[in-house]
């Protein structure tokens, strides 16, 4: 790791003392430094009234504010605190993206779903990762890698292949928006389930979470 938890909260102390720039690069070391992930500079949504462009600058962005820019390279996980903040002075204003595949998949389903399964899979004592929740209602479960690629074959062997489920798997070159970054115009993301040092850097497998989640996916769409 490139620093501590108690280095974590003296940066957290410190950032907002100084600002959004500040709080930014806390985001971005504990990502990289603490919880052992990537960490990819993204473009911002820019909203004009009704209408929402890309810092991009590409008239036809088909996902304003919610892709890495395209010239920032990737700060890698294990980076210290301040190759963290030398690297993302360089894009001042990007979002903190975080790129899906390498250090986990995710499984996604509406923010309802996702509540009532959480709270399920902790009743049961289930090994779980992070959670994260957009701003427009959906749940981000943080599992293994591999997980969006084994989803088809999953709910087959689960019996669950012919349900009409609201339930997606993100995978390699996905990318989750971290909180508290701004999620396409639409407003921070926040954590349901924080990250913590146990299962930020080993999320469970897809497998012990599915069945939870298919079941109350299936139960909210039939209600």
């Amino acid at each position: 790791m490139g620093f501590t938890i108690g280095g974590i909260r003296d940066l957290r102390a410190s950032s907002r003392r100084r600002g959004r720039a500040s709080d930014a690069v806390t985001v971005v070391a504990e990502c990289t430094g603490l919880w052992g992930w990537d960490v990819a500079p993204g473009a911002r949504a820019v909203r004009a009234g009704q209408q929402v462009s890309c810092s991009c600058g590409a008239a036809d962005c088909p996902s304003p504010g919610a892709h890495p820019l395209a010239c920032a390279p990737v700060i890698p996980a294990g980076a210290t605190l301040d190759e963290a903040a030398t690297a993302w002075a360089q894009v001042p204003g990007a979002a903190v993206l975080l790129p899906v595949g390498r250090s986990f998949d995710a499984l996604e389903v509406s923010e309802a779903a996702g509540r009532h399964a959480l709270a399920r899979l902790e009743r049961m004592g289930l090994p779980l990762g992070p959670v994260a929740l957009t701003p427009h209602g959906r749940a981000l479960f943080f599992v293994a890698p591999g997980a969006a690629a084994e989803l088809p074959q999953l709910l087959y062997r689960m019996g669950w292949d012919d349900a009409r489920l609201d339930l997606h798997g993100l995978g390699v070159g996905d990318h989750v928006t971290a909180p508290p970054s701004d999620f396409a115009g639409l407003g921070p993301m926040r954590w349901l389930r924080p990250p913590a040092l146990d299962t930020a850097f080993r999320p469970p497998e897809a497998r012990l979470l599915l069945g939870t989640l298919a079941y109350v996916c299936h139960r909210s769409g039939a209600a």
